[in-house]
């Protein structure tokens, strides 16, 4: 049985946090001297020279709207990166704890756990990128916190089978954190749908893949009001700046191009799918449900570096366990698309 109280660090638990200005004023006011602000103004442009909302209130608002959640079950943070690392403070005793990721996998989960000196435990996908159940099972220990599943699964963009990840939740009485990055190109439903089902759920979602954001950075994790409180409890006061706040609430408002933009990507993914197999020096290819695709070719190294030669990047993942001899190729524009696929086919 989970119980959120047994598995949260007990100094965090103890911890009372910081108290801003913002969060001392309620009410209207039109003189505003608490907070240590110019009050001449911004040299960067109206409002900047306020602190921002230190809980996002507008912003949550509009994104449970959307999400189908309530604002009290919404993180929001400077990329889900900082959702990473601020899980990983809440649960993980430093030196003693422990998380369990799965790869091959996004990897700023180890980044995270290195920083934090919080023990990395590991069980390889299967060669098809599933997760063995009944291994990781085996795997978790008492000092085991935290259980890292993305899915769509980063590099190789399959997603993960539902019934695994329903096992998991069942049985692991720490927290099962499932990075939905690339959801948003999936046919699968996302997990924020089963929140009310699982206490000990978090999902990760972001502004930076289908809502072309990146340079924004916000980050997204969804859970109990329970669960998420920890996590406000414990982020900087003001980690989500102004601008960023406005501009996402703009783009709020664009779903139906949001709408649009994924079947375009969807599409021109489909496209490359078809095309990439019948080039000579492809191998395989593996499906997809992100906006980028795993493909294994004839010397992975020597293609990276010819494609650079053509001005075209893509990421070489032939180091990973499980992803030799292959390149992750993020699904461009129809032009870029296929300079991609004349370059490989002109690779000797």
């Amino acid at each position: 049985m989970f119980n959120l109280e047994s598995i949260v660090r007990p100094n965090v638990l103890k911890m009372k946090p910081y108290s801003s200005a913002r969060d001392e004023f309620k009410g209207t006011a039109n003189v505003f001297l608490d907070a240590n602000e110019n009050n001449l103004g911004s040299l960067a442009g109206d409002n900047y020279n306020r602190y921002p909302d230190p809980h996002q209130n507008k912003l949550k608002a509009t994104i449970a709207s959307i999400k189908g959640v309530a604002p009290n079950q919404i993180f929001l943070g400077n990329g889900s990166d900082e959702a990473i690392d601020l899980l990983l403070r809440a649960f993980c005793t430093p030196g003693i704890d422990a998380l369990l990721c799965l790869p091959p996998t996004y990897g700023m989960y180890e980044v995270s756990a290195n920083l934090n000196d919080v023990r990395i435990d590991t069980v390889q996908l299967t060669p098809d990128f599933q997760i063995p159940v009944r291994e990781v099972m085996q795997s978790i220990k008492p000092e085991t916190k935290l259980l890292f599943i993305c899915s769509p699964n980063n590099p190789t963009g399959n997603s993960i089978d539902a019934a695994s990840i329903e096992t998991l939740l069942d049985n692991f009485e720490g927290v099962v954190v499932i990075d939905e990055a690339y959801i948003d190109f999936a046919a699968s439903p996302s997990w924020t749908t089963r929140l009310e089902d699982f206490p000990n759920l978090v999902v990760l979602q972001t502004f930076s893949k289908a809502w072309g954001m990146a340079g924004l950075r916000l980050g997204m994790a969804f859970g109990s009001e329970e669960l998420i409180s920890i996590l406000d409890k414990i982020k900087p006061p003001y980690n989500v700046n102004e601008a960023t706040q406005e501009l996402v609430l703009q783009a709020l408002d664009k779903t139906e191009v949001l709408k649009d933009m994924v079947e375009e990507i969807v599409q021109e993914r489909e496209l490359l799918m078809q095309a990439l197999p019948k080039l000579n020096a492809v191998e395989h290819v593996y499906p997809s449900e992100a906006n980028f695709i795993l493909v294994k070719v004839k010397d992975a190294n020597r293609m990276y570096n010819c494609l650079l030669d053509k001005g075209i990047v893509v990421r070489n993942r032939s180091s990973i366990k499980g992803c030799e001899g292959c390149l992750r190729i993020s699904v461009g524009t129809l032009e870029e698309n296929q300079k991609l696929l004349g370059a490989i086919a002109e690779f000797n």
